[in-house]
């Protein structure tokens, strides 16, 4: 009896060997079709919906986003290429303020923004002193290097605001550029190569190049475009994340101490140099308004496309004061012009190809659908809740540690 127990105890227990990896099986099996289900239950992103409303190589070329885009980059290029002019006309009666020349501007945005911003926000949290200083110091550095280096020169380092802002926000907002980015940059810069080319054959690049002054202006255009391009990406930040009141309000009002205070120390003495009449002042306010008009649209651009994109469209400023200057400064068109123009807009359609409808208005620092931005005039958020309302909306903690994230103003 106690064998045929051994027995049957063998026998029982053999069909149990297997039945590890029989279950082995079974739970490979369970996992894969969890995995499965699991992603076909989960829903697209938000954000993701919008990006596909467009599909193929050319998706963002056609949305009415782009020719906004391309429009508002021209029309702020025209806007400080006439800044530009008017310096040059109140350079030529004897007028040279550049630091009360820009003070004038800060002071009108402080006029019309900031009121808003302290009503709204009181004088908390404002933390923009930084991208005030570099603008003032930006606008200081380009219009006094005009006066000391020729236009070629001054023009060349330009290029630098573009590297500046593309290696800060490489490093800093996470932004990847892909190979059309890079190519437009480089068709829009031929372009821009083929403008200077046409200035140094005409002899139109101006400037004082006596010893010594043409190393100083070229100095001075170097440190003003690495201020622009610092001030560039950091307005690019703000904007997705504020209200352009705001920002806006919070520059001009910080402008206005910074750029009072420094023309009150070194330029006490061009007060008194300088021509004052009716002539001047109507230059001034000609260059106030253009500048104010230049500071008001160019935020939108940036919640659009970047501060990269910002700076190749004002790779065209010399054409448009080419164009400006036949009725001002009587000049005259050289046949190399249109062909530099038509470059330019040409690298600048190659810069968005391959990108989706969002495109460079979805900001890699905002989270997957925007959630860290403003859902403001231009703003992906915006887009985004238009088409999936909803689509951005957090979590009860994340508005408890990002009550920013929620606000919905321009």
């Amino acid at each position: 009896m106690s064998d045929s127990k051994d027995q049957a105890t063998v026998q029982m227990a053999e069909p149990t060997s297997p039945s590890l990896p029989k279950d082995s099986a079974v739970t490979v099996v369970r996992s894969s079709s969890a995995v499965q289900a699991e992603n076909e239950n989960e829903p697209e992103t938000p954000a993701d919906k919008v990006d596909e409303q467009k599909k193929g190589f050319f998706a963002f070329l056609k949305t009415k986003e782009f020719y906004i885009i391309l429009i508002l980059g021209q029309l702020l290029a025209i806007a400080n290429t006439s800044t530009s002019t008017f310096t040059t006309l109140l350079g030529e009666e004897g007028w040279a303020i550049p630091t009360f020349q820009t003070l004038l501007n800060y002071v009108v945005l402080t006029c019309i923004f900031t009121p808003y911003t302290i009503y709204r926000y009181g004088f908390k949290g404002w933390l923009h002193i930084i991208l005030a200083f570099c603008d003032v110091e930006g606008n200081y550095f380009i219009v006094l290097a005009y006066q000391y280096t020729t236009m070629l020169s001054a023009q060349l380092i330009n290029f630098w605001a573009i590297v500046v802002v593309v290696i800060i926000s490489f490093l800093f907002l996470k932004v990847r550029y892909h190979i059309t980015q890079i190519a437009g940059i480089a068709v829009c810069i031929g372009g821009m190569g083929v403008l200077i080319a046409s200035d140094h054959i005409t002899g139109t690049n101006g400037g004082d190049i006596s010893s010594g002054n043409q190393l100083k202006g070229d100095l001075f255009a170097l440190l003003g475009a690495s201020f622009y391009g610092l001030t560039n990406t950091a307005e690019e930040y703000f904007v997705s994340k504020r209200p352009v009141y705001e920002v806006l309000g919070q520059l001009s009002f910080y402008g206005c101490i910074i750029d009072g205070v420094q023309s009150a120390i070194f330029e006490r003495s061009n007060y008194h140099t300088s021509t004052w009449d009716g002539k001047v002042g109507g230059y001034l306010v000609g260059f106030t308004l253009c500048l104010t008009l230049f500071y008001c649209l160019a935020p939108l651009l940036f919640r659009l496309s970047s501060a990269a994109f910002f700076n190749v469209s004002m790779l065209t400023m010399n054409f448009w004061g080419v164009c400006i200057g036949i009725k001002v400064f009587h000049y005259h068109i050289h046949w190399m012009y249109p062909i530099a123009f038509v470059l330019i807009i040409v690298g600048q359609l190659i810069y968005y190809l391959g990108q989706r409808a969002l495109a460079e208005a979805r900001k890699p620092w905002l989270g997957a659908n925007q959630e860290g931005g403003v859902a403001g005039l231009f703003t992906a958020k915006k887009r985004i809740e238009h088409v999936v309302p909803g689509g951005t909306a957090q979590s009860e903690h994340e508005r408890v540690l990002s009550p920013e994230a929620n606000t919905s103003a321009a």
